[in-house]
């Protein structure tokens, strides 16, 4: 039967080239349907015999195997290429993985490079504003030299005018009666412009500068109470006195302050600072002695636990007192237990840009001490932007006075309070500054001034009053700085 399987398969496949083919479907003798395809040979008339068959067979077996030999060669290719194509997969992995080391490289040298450049700006930033800060005291020494010029013109020209009377004998000769003469005195009939009692004469009349009759505290230490008994009113201020300079940009402006009323564990010289460069203000840099301060070396540093707004936070007795960001809210913050005691809303007070002073920087609510205790200013819808000022209970910050002013907040740069009267600065930018108002919560009365108040580095985002030290605390352009002030008493 296998032979004749095969022989039946090789007539088939020598049947594959005919042209035409053949295909009936009828019953057989027993009745069943049955399907016939019949294909004409192309090249045999006849079917061959069975040794031709055989032939043929053994033809197909061998085309057969050389067909398996060359499935299993390709086989064998198809394994060969599927090792490759593993290895070449590797190969890529591994060089993905070198070339993502190469480029992680990379990037941490651009990141060394961006932190260089970063460095090499801070500095650059630094060096700029120390050379901004010797170019303004430059302009100042130019300005005080060529006023000390001028001076010196209109006295030569004094001095020459004098000189030319004296050469025309406009001065008569004098003479003394004998008894009237002092012991030692002689008569001088015409003067001798070439002698040195002439010399000593014109050197006679000096100029002293106002801060040397004023007692001055240039070194920032805190003053002595001898002496500083009584309130008066603001009749001057003194030249600023540089203590410390801001490092980073973030000390463009703040607010520092010492405890005029300082509880345990705190003393006289301790003192803190707050960067308000910033969308979350939450530092505060606490220095016990004031060499610290002035070096730069923080003995604390607290964190708040809501963000601050604003240059007008002071500390009296022991509390930090702030703005609440984004808020009209009053904080207490204990410093020594570090917990907040208390919170208050001022009530209608403007926040967050509405009622600013003229430099801006959200100072809608402005805290201030003197020595009657705590303040706030600030202004509402109500007084149309005029400053409000309240007098706070330091403890629970309860609102025990108000008074209404009629001085426009936004057109001011600043304001403190001594002795129950709010004064206010004309201008934070302008070198030569006035305190140009001044209202009285005892008469409820304001008038207008013209106290010189100098802004050293042209941009005074905070200035407060010590009554302890009885100085003016400023923060300009970068600088801590201190005013000397004198008070007539009343």
């Amino acid at each position: 039967m296998p032979a004749l399987h095969l022989l039946f398969l090789a007539c088939l496949v020598w049947g594959m080239g005919a042209r035409t083919a053949q295909f009936r479907k009828a019953n057989d003798r027993s009745g069943r349907c049955q399907y016939t395809f019949t294909v004409a040979s192309p090249n045999e008339s006849s079917c061959p015999r069975e040794d031709q068959a055989m032939s043929a067979i053994q033809d197909l077996q061998r085309d057969s195997s050389i067909q398996h030999a060359d499935l299993e060669s390709t086989k064998a290719r198809v394994r060969s290429l599927e090792s490759l194509l593993h290895q070449m997969t590797l190969g890529r992995v591994t060089g993905t993985q070198e070339a993502q080391e190469g480029l992680q490289g990379q990037l941490g040298a651009l990141r060394r490079e961006r932190d260089q450049l970063e460095t090499q700006t801070r500095d650059l930033e630094a060096a700029y504003n120390n050379l901004l800060r010797d170019k303004s005291a430059l302009e100042e020494e130019k300005r005080q030299l060529e006023q000390e010029n001028e001076d010196l013109a209109r006295r030569l020209e004094s001095s020459s005018e004098e000189v030319t009377r004296l050469r025309r004998g406009q001065c008569p000769s004098t003479q003394y009666p004998s008894q009237d003469m002092l012991p030692g005195s002689r008569e001088v009939s015409q003067w001798n412009l070439d002698t040195l009692a002439f010399q000593e004469l014109k050197s006679e009349l000096t100029e002293v500068p106002a801060s040397q009759i004023l007692k001055e505290n240039p070194s920032g230490r805190p003053r002595s109470k001898e002496g500083d008994k009584g309130c008066g009113a603001l009749v001057w201020v003194g030249e600023p006195v540089t203590l410390r300079t801001a490092e980073t940009i973030a000390g463009k402006y703040g607010v520092w302050m010492r405890d005029p009323k300082p509880t345990h564990p705190y003393t006289q010289e301790s003192t803190w600072r707050i960067d308000t460069v910033g969308t979350e203000i939450r530092q505060v840099f606490e220095y016990s002695q004031i060499s610290q301060f002035e070096q730069g070396y923080p003995s604390k540093v607290h964190v708040l636990p809501r963000a601050l707004e604003s240059t007008g936070a002071v500390v009296y007795a022991g509390s930090l007192y702030f703005q609440g960001a984004e808020s009209r809210t009053v904080v207490r913050y204990e410093l020594d237990t570090e917990t907040v005691k208390a919170e208050k809303e001022i009530p209608g007070a403007g926040y967050h840009g509405h009622f600013p002073y003229a430099w801006g920087g959200y100072t809608d609510i402005d805290l201030a001490v003197d020595e009657s205790g705590l303040w706030v200013i600030y202004s509402t819808e109500e007084a149309k932007g005029a400053i409000v000022l309240s007098k706070l209970n330091p403890a629970n910050l309860e609102l025990e006075r108000t008074w209404e002013t009629n001085i426009r907040k936004q057109s001011v740069a600043n304001a403190f309070v001594i002795c129950g009267i709010l004064y206010t600065v004309s201008s934070y930018s302008s070198a030569h500054a006035t305190v140009n108002f001044a209202y009285d919560t005892k008469t409820g009365t304001s008038k207008t001034l013209t106290i010189p108040f100098t802004n050293r580095y042209k941009y005074s985002s905070m200035i407060d009053y010590n009554p302890l030290e009885r100085k003016l605390f400023a923060w300009d352009n970068f600088n801590m700085v201190t005013y000397d002030i004198k008070l007539l008493e009343m």
